[in-house]
């Protein structure tokens, strides 16, 4: 009786964990959808790729976004209509040979610009305004096809403040040692290769350079995508005389020689670009000089000059003024040159009015600070006399969080906001004024203090100085309660005493050496930065200052 009792037991045992783990696998299992309906999918597609252009920071507003369309563009599958044939067969200035494939490239970007596209051409044309008037002028001055200037649509749309994931910007997407060589200034205050003025100038003098060196529009226009040096040596080993039969024996190049599909489709698009510029109103776009810009005039400023008051002065809002002025990349100009801003036309007279004032310049001399490591606001700004409020409202910051790496602007010595100077750096100015002693190369605060009877706390407190560290040579002290002859003569004491350059000998000590030459151990220790537990050996070298 008692064994069937445990044999029960046993089975109700098993039952229940059998119905545990059912209902284990219940709650795991996956819980149908209410609704009947079926969720897309999105498959990201080979044919097409956005990239966005990133702007650096100015005033904290990001760059407008540009999509560059890649090899080749996806088909609507919508047929064109018959004005846009049309459009697609006109004739350009600049003539050249295709064969059926290549028309078809060029087909697919001119549909998808028309199509699928459209909004975003339109913003391109939205976005040119008086640049695209301005860079045409500017290449038919220097003798290029007006149809080269429409360039500028396939490298960035026309968007000044870009910058590439390769490190290209601007409208005409200078890189940065390119931009140099064409005379385009590029630091941390500026980089005028979002200057869309100065570069358009810069970029019809490199395309005519390029066109030069090949003798062809069109390869001059492919080694402005990938380098002349690709496309010449891609010209040299393939022996090709114009870009499409340089794409057609691209086979033929090395895998690292050949060009890349980007550079093998830039042609095509920009030749679809020319054709849709061509007939924009037959294509149903607004013509570009229908829309409404204003005219600016360029004014040459002095260094330092602050551009947020220009544009308080001008009644402009400071999106509005960068706008304008998207080479700036602070609110200050550069401040060791003079640079170019732009204003608009009906308001140039009050600019350079107030540019001839003394207002104008009150960043003149700030330096640009280097984040370190353990750096904070309240560091930074007691290092260089400069309130945290100012400092974050002049950098435009809010958070507390600096990162190493990241740069400030500080006003330097030659500013005029002597009202910020914390009360260290108004003791540091009144002590260099009554300076009574030149610091020596050697001299330490100790030393000074023992020659002149006036304790290194002392010295700290009346030169504004927070280390001993921070002396320098040449620098000048305010020793107290001192006349500048008393310190002299003090002074030219301390000076008979000698530098030696001591090497160890074996089985000296710091001790016997310090009994050598008469000075105390402590001061050989610190002289040469030794602890007590510093180990000498034979032949190390020791600095002494002895009589």
């Amino acid at each position: 009786m008692q064994k069937n009792s445990d044999t029960h037991k046993m089975t109700f045992q098993k039952i229940l964990l059998l119905c545990l783990a059912c209902m284990l696998l219940a709650a795991c299992a996956p819980k149908p959808s209410k609704s009947t309906a079926t969720l897309p999918v999105l498959i990201p597609d080979d044919t097409t790729m956005i990239s966005e252009l990133v702007e650096l920071e100015v005033g904290g507003e990001p760059a407008d976004e540009v999509v560059d369309v890649q090899v080749p563009p996806a088909d609507d599958a919508e047929p064109l209509s018959s004005e846009e044939i049309e459009a697609l067969e006109t004739r350009l200035n600049i003539d050249i040979e295709m064969d059926e494939s290549d028309r078809k490239v060029v087909e697919q970007y001119f549909k998808y610009f028309t199509h699928r596209g459209r909004k975003t051409f339109q913003r391109y044309l939205a976005r040119c305004g008086m640049l695209l008037p301005h860079a045409t002028e500017i290449f038919k001055e220097k003798g290029l096809p007006e149809e080269i200037v429409y360039l500028a649509f396939v490298e960035s749309g026309f968007n000044a403040k870009a910058y590439s994931r390769v490190g290209a910007a601007g409208v005409w997407q200078f890189m940065p040692y390119t931009g140099r060589v064409y005379g385009l200034h590029q630091n941390w205050w500026i980089d005028e290769r979002r200057d869309p003025y100065k570069s358009a100038s810069a970029a019809a003098d490199y395309l005519l350079k390029l066109y030069n060196d090949f003798g062809d529009w069109y390869l001059a226009i492919a080694a402005y995508n990938a380098g002349e040096g690709k496309i010449g040596r891609a010209i040299k080993k393939t022996g090709a005389e114009s870009f499409f039969e340089l794409t057609q024996k691209n086979h033929k190049l090395s895998y690292r020689a050949r060009l890349r599909k980007e550079t093998k489709h830039y042609v095509p698009k920009f030749l679809a670009v020319v054709k849709i510029m061509r007939n924009l109103e037959k294509l149903g776009f607004e013509p570009v000089n229908e829309i409404p810009c204003e005219n600016v005039t360029p004014i040459q400023v002095k260094g330092g000059t602050d551009l947020l008051a220009l544009s308080n002065d001008l009644n402009l809002k400071w999106r509005a003024f960068s706008d304008m002025n998207t080479a700036f990349r602070r609110q200050v100009s550069p401040p060791d040159y003079v640079s170019t801003v732009y204003v608009p036309s009906n308001k140039a007279s009050k600019a350079t009015a107030f540019l001839e004032s003394d207002k104008s310049r009150p960043y003149a001399g700030w330096l640009a600070y280097k984040v370190r490591k353990g750096d904070s606001w309240y560091r930074i700004g007691r290092r260089h006399g400069v309130p945290i409020s100012v400092l974050k409202k002049i950098n435009n910051r809010k958070s507390n969080l600096l990162r190493p790496g990241q740069r400030l602007m500080i006003p330097g010595s030659n500013s005029t906001q002597v009202a910020w100077r914390s009360p260290r750096a108004k003791t540091r100015a009144i002590a260099q004024k009554r300076g009574n002693y030149i610091v020596q190369k050697g001299d330490t605060l100790y030393d000074i203090s023992r020659a002149t009877g006036v304790s290194v706390k002392t010295l700290l407190s009346a030169n504004g100085l927070r280390s001993a560290k921070r002396l320098r040579a040449g620098s000048k002290l305010y020793i107290p309660n001192q006349s500048k002859t008393t310190v002299a003569k003090r002074s030219s004491s301390k000076k008979s005493t000698k530098t030696v350059a001591y090497q160890v000998r074996r089985g000296e000590s710091v001790w016997t050496i310090a009994k050598k030459f008469g000075v105390s151990y402590k001061d050989v220790l610190r002289w040469n930065r030794l602890s007590k537990r510093s180990i000498l050996r034979p032949g190390d070298n020791l600095k002494i200052y002895a009589n």
